[in-house]
């Protein structure tokens, strides 16, 4: 497919705000789609060339303005200064081709395939001179592309579409131009974390998707439960496990290979080589998936704050140093398939016992704290012992329900001693004062509606110096607009934030406010990001859930 014709549906799906009119523009393209490029428009649309969690293109806007400056003949300084004008590097390419006096001679039609394989080529290339490399891959493109084509594979390569395709519309899209049903798209989606192939499965009318080992699987999630008491009474048959303040992690094991993946689907397992280290030789079985929470420990398996933790996570080299550095503890409550067998629609307790046999514990390598309680004193005392132990608290778990990936369907219950914390992500902040004027001290807070982020209130007290120092490192880059002190920023850092209550507030798009908010946590891109954000629909829930309580 000619790479002009995506760009069209690009131009439709941005001149329209109306979801049925961008589904149907969608599912129109990809029925015109040819077999071989069904997988890769499916993902282009969605503005990526990777499925869920797999590799991140990593190109920062300073690369991209050399390679604009580098095919139209325009000034570094030009470039920066149309950016300012368009607040878009997409726009700045188009306008800057347009005005370029000469046309590249000879030049040949881009298509999808070049497009999307230039673009799967840039996390692949390191070392010396990896960046000149992935400079001239992008300028390629550049070179062959008309002034409009420019537009996009900048946002592609930047990750900012800006024409409204959300997952869900992309399902939707797929169940109309395929004659699907809606349901089935996801679910087959929850299993693959594709798109790409699911667009593939639908288009063939093979819509059934087998857990694979070696392909992660949308986690399962738990809804907030006001109480202990409240939550044991939702199900006949339950069971208590710690909530720990960790990071999940999704484990597949295939004879001596294995992988980790994080919550987001992400492949994790060179961050965590002891953890490939101890599946390879406590499990007890040929293939399976398991999960369970990572933590940081000290030398008396202490747990550790998660802001340790955070260190591992993020470190791509020295490994070996920061494993002896930071280690950590697995804690394991979840097995989903098991040497040829999917466990997913079996009951929890069969799960869980499934689980206990394949396991060899040993300090670093063990089971979830877990019990079946015969009585509320005794869920009591466990809830309590965890608190005790620096846990967040417990999930109370149906013992008869099936595993649903990827949703909150009520089967788990979180309990927890505090109201519950958001992940909110970060859209804006103010310059501070004094000796804090070369930090963003402020932050402006979003929650998720729909395809856009909505104010929510501002986080000002509480930061220490060390706190504002890392986040202002990451949100310079992500400084989109200036008006004196105040900065707009790109969203793309989750924060999670404890508060004294939630309130209505008229003040904020969101109609919500924060009392007095305090960090709690920077979140990993590989633990929380963007599209894991709490809603407005959630503080809205706890806003409800905080008056039972009182």
């Amino acid at each position: 497919m000619r790479y002009a014709k995506l760009v069209e549906c690009y131009e439709k799906l941005e001149k329209t705000t109306k979801k049925l009119e961008k589904r149907d523009i969608l599912a129109g393209l990809y029925r015109d789609c040819e077999e071989d490029d069904l997988y890769r428009v499916t993902l282009l649309s969605m503005g990526a060339v990777f499925s869920a969690g797999g590799l991140e293109l990593g190109i920062a806007e300073e690369t991209i303005k050399r390679v604009i400056a580098k095919v139209t003949g325009a000034g570094e300084a030009d470039v920066t200064k149309k950016f300012k004008e368009t607040g878009d590097l997409g726009l700045a390419a188009e306008q800057l081709l347009k005005n370029k006096k000469q046309e590249t001679l000879g030049r040949k039609d881009l298509t999808v395939e070049k497009v999307f394989e230039n673009l799967r080529k840039l996390p692949e290339i390191s070392g010396t001179g990896s960046q000149d490399k992935k400079i001239l891959l992008i300028a390629e493109l550049l070179s062959s592309a008309s002034p409009k084509e420019a537009r996009y594979i900048m946002r592609t390569v930047l990750g900012e579409m800006r024409v409204g395709v959300a997952a869900g519309l992309v399902r939707d899209a797929l169940a109309k131009a395929f004659e699907q049903n809606s349901e089935d798209i996801e679910k087959c989606f929850d299993v693959i974390g594709d798109y790409g192939r699911v667009a593939q499965l639908a288009a063939e009318g093979k819509l059934h998707a087998e857990i694979t080992v070696g392909m992660p699987v949308r986690v399962m999630l738990a809804d907030r439960s006001p109480g202990l008491k409240e939550a044991l009474d939702e199900f006949e048959k339950a069971a208590a496990e710690w909530k720990y303040d960790g990071f999940r992690i999704q484990g597949h094991k295939s004879g001596n290979k294995i992988k980790i993946f994080s919550r987001r689907m992400e492949d994790v397992t060179n961050q965590f080589p002891d953890i490939a280290k101890w599946a390879r030789e406590n499990i007890k079985a040929k293939e399976c998936i398991i999960e369970g929470e990572a933590l940081a420990v000290d030398k008396n398996l202490k747990p550790l704050p998660f802001q340790v933790l955070s260190r591992r996570i993020q470190r791509k080299y020295d490994i070996e140093k920061t494993v002896k550095e930071i280690p950590v503890q697995i804690n394991l409550f979840e097995l989903l398939y098991l040497n040829g067998v999917s466990y997913m629609n079996k009951p929890l307790s069969d799960r869980w016992n499934a689980l206990k046999k394949i396991i060899k514990e040993t300090d670093h390598f063990r089971l979830a704290d877990h019990i079946e309680p015969k009585s509320y004193e005794e869920a009591e005392k466990f809830y309590k012992r965890s608190l005790a132990m620096q846990q967040e608290g417990v999930i109370v778990k149906n013992l008869d329900a099936h595993y649903q990936p990827g949703k909150r369907v009520g089967f788990w219950l979180k309990v927890k001693e505090i109201l519950e914390p958001l992940d909110l992500v970060v859209v804006g902040g103010e310059w501070g004062e004094g000796k804090r004027a070369r930090w963003i001290g402020s932050l402006i807070l979003a929650a998720r509606h729909g395809n856009e982020f909505v104010e929510t209130g501002r986080m000002a007290s509480g930061l220490t110096e060390q706190q504002m120092e890392d986040l202002t490192k990451k949100l310079k880059p992500l400084i989109t607009e200036e008006h004196g002190k105040i900065v707009k920023v790109k969203p793309e850092i989750v924060v999670e934030v404890g508060y004294e209550e939630i309130q209505r507030s008229p003040k904020y798009p969101s109609g919500y406010a924060l009392r007095f908010p305090r960090l709690l946590r920077i979140r990993e891109k590989e633990d929380k990001g963007p599209k894991d954000a709490n809603t407005v629909a959630d503080i809205e829930k706890f806003f409800r859930m905080q008056g039972r309580k009182k």
